[in-house]
């Protein structure tokens, strides 16, 4: 056992049954995300919701996550892993159910913030005991692809799952969480080990630290995501105060004797990019979901069990991810890898951007299959590239950092392609209106891809560079 009490890499079995429940959380996490985005037309049609409070069903989750991802990492370091991992499970399991139970838009919104909360807490504390269960290099990389990949079999998963149980009624969108989370709650009990009291609990808590971090992400998040409903002048006040708080938070950080975050942990090329590439890997894919699902159901009128097994070819990444990937990292290194996969994801978007009235599945086949081998090429190797050479007892920040950056990028995708197809099909209901309005959103997640192009071909750089000096 390892001071801080999680299991070492030499415990064999149970390291990797250790895997198997964390693998479980994770799931957990991509099937709930997958199920919701299928199901909100569904939701919609019974709680009348309009387009904008439709997004902050998803956009509510996505705040609480963003905005205590930060502190519910450090939180992982500070009071235990595992105490975090198991109280977090639970809340994620009991708001889950009362989401499921919400007969207005706001109690269902209220419900899926306060389950963002959770998972905020909750996987940082996941991930952070993986990167410190198993050592750096080969075994940890294969056990973060493993993660990875069961992630993405989650999100594949639920969306036909989601299409399914949203034909009988989107409350089961919820109420299947509920069941999965508990069955999980009961194995990591068993087989997550008891940890000692953390080293780092002993030199105090940074509260000064957490409020104002905590603050600036929710106004942050909320800024971006309410950004086409507030206007621009509100908007801009609120990524003001945003910004001041996040000044004040490094002064605190830069005088505090036992800082939440340690600023010099930035000073990482490597985790900097990563989380760059994460924000916009993400903010690329859930803009490219949120539009493909209204364009599939609300102008095309599929069904949510359709919609979910036409975007099912994305789940080929739950296949490649643990076969595949750990190959090409092994073979070229994850940065290369990294760029592959945005060219792919790129190329993806690309492709759907002619979506027609009448375009068949044979048209929009190509789309979804590179998306899912991008999304294998991408999602894990930046797991990689935000936790290697962080020490371990700041490896739940890390995490957070990561998990941050993903949920940050979901919001501001999510915000950007909303207000994008609302200003380009302006109040015009039409068909033609409504397809124009998804072809011009249709340019957000190639733009974000194409940065995220840019961000990674300057490790590449970085990487020749290095390997030309070493020689």
């Amino acid at each position: 056992m390892k001071a801080n009490g999680q299991t070492s890499q030499g415990s064999g079995k149970l390291s990797w049954g250790l895997l198997f429940v964390l693998c479980g959380a994770i799931f957990l996490e991509g099937i709930d995300v997958s199920m919701m985005g299928v199901a909100l037309p569904s939701i919609r049609a019974e709680l009348g919701m309009s387009t904008g409070s439709l997004q902050w069903v998803v956009s509510a989750y996505v705040l609480g996550y963003g905005g205590f991802m930060l502190l519910g990492g450090r939180a992982a370091d500070l009071f235990g892993r595992r105490k975090m991992f198991l109280l977090w499970l639970t809340v994620f399991f009991a708001f889950s159910g009362l989401g499921g139970l919400s007969t207005e838009g706001w109690m269902l919104i209220t419900a899926r913030f306060v389950t963002g909360i959770s998972a905020a807490f909750m996987t940082p504390a996941g991930l952070s005991i993986i990167t410190t269960s198993f050592a750096e290099g080969t075994a940890r990389n294969k056990a973060l692809l493993v993660y990875a990949g069961t992630a993405a079999a989650g999100f594949s998963l639920g969306l036909v799952v989601g299409g399914i149980l949203s034909e009988i009624s989107w409350r089961w969108v919820f109420f299947g969480p509920v069941l999965l989370a508990f069955v999980i709650l009961l194995a990591a009990i068993r087989l997550i080990p008891a940890s000692g009291q953390p080293e780092a609990s002993s030199k105090g808590f940074d509260l000064a630290g957490a409020v104002s971090v905590t603050a600036a992400m929710l106004l942050l998040v909320y800024g971006v995501v309410e950004s086409s409903n507030l206007g621009w002048s509100w908007t801009a006040g609120i990524l003001a105060c945003s910004a001041l708080l996040f000044g004040l938070f490094a002064t605190i950080e830069r005088r505090s004797a036992s800082p939440l975050v340690r600023l010099g942990i930035f000073s990482a090329s490597s985790l900097v990019r990563a989380n760059l590439g994460a924000m916009l890997f993400a903010g690329s894919f859930f803009g490219f979901q949120f539009v493909t699902v209204l364009y599939l159901q609300e102008l095309r009128g599929w069904s949510s069990l359709e919609t979910g097994l036409a975007l099912l070819a994305v789940g080929v990444d739950s296949i490649l991810a643990p076969t595949l990937t750990p190959k090409l990292v092994n073979r070229f290194g994850n940065i290369p890898v990294i760029f592959g996969g945005f060219c792919l994801a790129a190329l993806a978007y690309a492709l759907f951007l002619p979506i027609g009235l009448d375009w068949t599945y044979a048209a929009m086949f190509p789309t979804m299959i590179l998306t899912g081998l991008a999304f294998s090429l991408t999602y894990g190797p930046l797991t990689i590239a935000a936790t290697d050479g962080i020490a371990e007892e700041e490896q739940g920040l890390a995490s957070g950092l990561l998990n941050t950056s993903f949920q940050f990028g979901a919001a501001l995708g999510l915000a950007v392609v909303t207000a994008v197809q609302i200003g380009a099909s302006g109040l015009d209901k039409s068909p033609q209106a409504l397809l124009d309005g998804y072809r011009t959103a249709m340019m957000v997640p190639i733009a974000a891809s194409l940065l995220g192009i840019g961000i990674t071909a300057l490790g590449l750089r970085k990487r020749s560079a290095d390997k030309y000096v070493n020689s």
